[in-house]
């Protein structure tokens, strides 16, 4: 897919211009008008390739995205960099998102792709960029962490919260060279599931019991190395949720948390 037109400089949209909630319909608009700058056009172009198609006649894993991408419930932003604007913008974006989503189906997830300048970085420092982008919108979150979720990222029922909500924040970056799945050649790619939108779907339930068969047969598939020993299920005492936020390419285990979590 290529939607790049033509059109005067004055026209497009720039920094942090880029940082608001589109939906598909409206994203779509302004790739068909040309309005994007290229990187944030190569971006969800490479997103929507990957979640739409297969490799090696195999579907994208999570076929929940794969749904939301079909039909359109989806929101999306762009961030023009990790320095403290463009970061202001995105909270602000979380925010909105998370005060908004449940209008527009019962599985909106918020995709948020970050500028790079294509720079060859290690997978570490992909590492530290996306876990200084929680921590910085932690340590900019107006709203307290909710009682009912632990501080301790040792505690299994430790999730991600943000404006008063827990949320699921995935990552698809350019270091990954094995987990295809999570393999994004243009920069970070910042996936917010908020924790009610797997209401009916966790592994207690048959669905949930379901889904996760899937999603791991297309792992083995779709990848060059098995799930990782990390992935886990909520609440499940011997798995810590952060792992499964940015996995290792490899089958290496993280120990620590990045995160500082203040109470």
């Amino acid at each position: 897919m290529s939607r790049r037109a033509v059109t005067s400089g004055s026209d497009q949209l720039t920094g942090t211009d880029l940082t608001r909630l589109f939906d598909q319909e409206r994203l779509h608009q302004r790739l068909d008008a040309g309005t994007l700058p290229d990187w944030a056009v190569e971006h969800y172009e490479e997103f929507r390739s990957a979640i739409l198609g297969e490799r090696n006649g195999t579907p994208f894993p999570c076929y929940f995205g794969v749904d939301s991408e079909e039909k359109g419930w989806a929101l999306y932003t762009f961030v023009p960099g990790l320095d403290d604007e463009s970061l202001l913008h995105f909270r602000d974006v979380m925010l909105a998102f998370l005060n908004t989503y449940e209008h527009h189906s019962p599985r909106t997830s918020l995709v948020a792709f970050f500028q790079h300048d294509g720079t060859d970085l290690p997978e570490a420092e992909w590492y530290e960029r996306y876990w200084h982008v929680l921590q910085f919108l932690h340590d900019n979150d107006p709203e307290a962490w909710p009682e009912e979720f632990p501080t301790d990222p040792d505690h299994h029922q430790f999730e991600y919260c943000f404006g008063g909500h827990p949320i699921f924040p995935t990552v698809r970056a350019p270091s990954y060279e094995q987990r295809h799945s999570r393999h994004n050649p243009h920069g970070l790619e910042v996936t917010v599931q908020p924790r009610a939108v797997f209401e009916g779907v966790t592994g207690d339930t048959e669905a949930g019991q379901r889904a996760r068969e899937v999603i791991q047969g297309r792992l083995e598939d779709y990848d060059s190395v098995c799930p990782h020993a990390h992935l886990g299920e909520w609440e499940d005492d011997t798995s810590h949720e952060w792992k499964q936020y940015m996995l290792p390419d490899g089958e290496e285990e993280l120990e620590e948390c990045p995160l500082e979590v203040r109470a």
